[in-house]
């Protein structure tokens, strides 16, 4: 793993523990755009690692320090989302220059990051995130390509299975979005980070029957996971 310290770093707030994991595209044009961003003190924003396109980790700031990558951000009441989570970065054009695929070295590089990190810092399914879901009314990445499915099968995250639709009342789908962790005040737009994830195809920032069934899924799955 090569080693790029960043200046955008600070130390972690005592007895917060580290229990989230957040992935971000960078959303830039090239990885070494990304880079120096990344490590660009006058940008104020950086992230625990960097993975390129050909699955290079590049390591930015220790984990024992907060990385500036979630923003203002909330998930399950937390808003301090910096202070315990790890931030990967992904190289990836994101919306800005053309959402693109992510490519296999990528993930697979990914993919044996991100499981060593839930299982140093015991990290639950349902806290494993997208940057959109901590920040829904701002960010979109790591986009509707990202394979969220492949993830959950190598043991990172978690992913429903075909679900029949169900008819939820849009009050108690919110409540439930909520409870699976989303902040709910501009709920079209929960509504749409959770799509985005979780049914890519169609992004309607509604609550149609597919999505309460969804919805009704993953919070079955955090429920049972929290027991």
């Amino acid at each position: 793993m090569e080693q790029y310290p960043s200046p955008n770093q600070d130390p972690r707030p005592d007895g917060i523990p580290i229990d989230m994991l957040v992935l971000h595209y960078t959303g830039m044009q090239s990885a070494k755009d990304a880079l120096e961003r990344l490590c660009d003190g006058q940008a104020q924003v950086s992230a625990h690692y960097l993975i390129d396109e050909g699955g290079k980790v590049v390591s930015l700031v220790g984990e024992e320090c907060r990385a500036w990558h979630a923003g203002v951000a909330w998930w399950r009441g937390r808003v301090d989302v910096n202070a315990r989570s790890i931030g990967v970065e992904l190289v990836n054009p994101g919306h800005e220059f053309g959402l693109a695929p992510y490519p296999e070295a990528q993930m697979a590089a990914l993919i044996e990051l991100c499981r060593d990190i839930v299982t140093r810092h015991a990290v639950r399914p349902g806290n494993v995130v997208g940057h959109s879901d901590v920040a829904p009314r701002r960010k979109q990445d790591p986009g509707e390509l990202f394979p969220w499915s492949r993830l959950a099968e190598a043991g990172v995250g978690f992913w429903p299975g075909p679900c029949e639709p169900l008819r939820i009342e849009q009050g108690l789908a919110l409540s439930m979005l909520a409870e699976i962790g989303y902040q709910t005040d501009d709920w079209q737009k929960s509504i749409e980070a959770f799509q985005r994830r979780y049914r890519p195809a169609g992004i309607s920032g509604f609550i149609d029957g597919e999505t309460a069934a969804l919805i009704a899924a993953v919070l079955d799955f955090i429920r049972r996971d929290t027991i």
